[in-house]
């Protein structure tokens, strides 16, 4: 924390003795989870600067550190188990947001290039600007706009474009009251491990306001996330000999049976699980491929 804050001394106001004894922040509010990202994309991942809109949503860098690398691990099955780095490797990026998360990571750990795509005006402009204010980053992401909320390739992807793979984290709740519902149990089980000092009749009403970052398009879709993942997978087949990996995060392992099935129905000749994790959280993203040649 002490190294954190002197790369990024805005953190230092949201610094709070952890039961543990050591320095950590409170993860509940979201400025202080934003400081923290920012501190940790500057420290670690050579940013000049970063930020956000307020009310969009603010990622926990591991987790998406972990998806990076998880791809890495799967080109790199197709390279004799060496990963393959440089700008000529390129991702597509369904789904930027504001945060520019993943092409951050991407870059600076192996020098990939990205296009990123975003059907909301405001992340898209937010992505380019930070593309613009870090020199490093500037050459090796391009951002286009989706406007059509139907398609998540068409209209991003080129002519004679091709891709070493995408990624999506998609939104996984049905609508916004099950969004609202879904961020204030993580926010009660936040606070309960924090504070610890809460009387046990306290309603949970009587709570601070809710950590509840990222907007409508990042956090919920008709149909929620397996409507949105088998959308994905049904419009990928036209996309088979540009993109050579499709990847999505899965929320819900409940759905990986259906997206299993949806991805054998539409002949792909390759799927393949990565389950990750961090701490006591366990995630986990698919891919697939058209390609008959893949090493996995």
């Amino acid at each position: 924390m002490t190294e954190l804050c002197q790369a990024y001394p805005a953190l230092k106001r949201h610094l709070v003795n952890a039961n543990s004894g050591k320095l950590s922040i409170n993860f509940a509010h979201p400025d202080a989870v934003k400081a923290l990202n920012a501190a940790l994309l500057i420290y670690y991942y050579g940013m000049t600067v970063w930020d956000i809109p307020d009310g969009y949503l603010c990622p926990p860098v591991p987790g998406r550190a972990d998806y990076i690398h998880g791809i890495a691990d799967l080109l790199a099955s197709d390279y004799a188990g060496n990963i393959p780095t440089g700008k000529e490797v390129r991702g597509l990026d369904v789904g930027i947001g504001a945060n520019v998360i993943y092409p951050i990571i991407g870059s600076h750990s192996y020098g990939w290039s990205f296009v990123g795509s975003d059907i909301d005006a405001a992340s898209v402009k937010s992505a380019n600007t930070l593309a613009r204010l870090n020199p490093r980053l500037a050459p090796l992401l391009s951002v286009r706009k989706q406007n059509n909320s139907a398609y998540i390739f068409k209209g991003i992807i080129k002519e004679n474009e091709y891709f070493a793979f995408s990624m999506c984290n998609p939104p996984f709740h049905k609508s916004p009251e099950d969004a609202a519902l879904g961020s204030q149990r993580k926010t009660i089980g936040l606070k309960n491990n924090r504070l610890k000092r809460t009387s046990k009749n306290q309603s949970h009403s009587a709570l601070a306001p809710l950590n509840f970052s990222g907007t409508g398009n990042e956090l919920w879709c008709e149909g929620g996330e397996l409507a949105f993942i088998q959308r994905m997978i049904s419009q990928s087949v036209e996309y088979k000999r540009q993109v050579k990996w499709f990847t999505c995060l899965v929320s819900k392992s409940a759905h990986l049976k259906a997206i299993k099935t949806s991805i054998k129905y539409y002949g792909a000749a390759k799927f393949v699980k990565v389950d990750m994790g961090q701490g006591q959280k366990q995630s986990r993203f698919v891919a697939w491929t058209f390609n008959d040649s893949v090493a996995t």
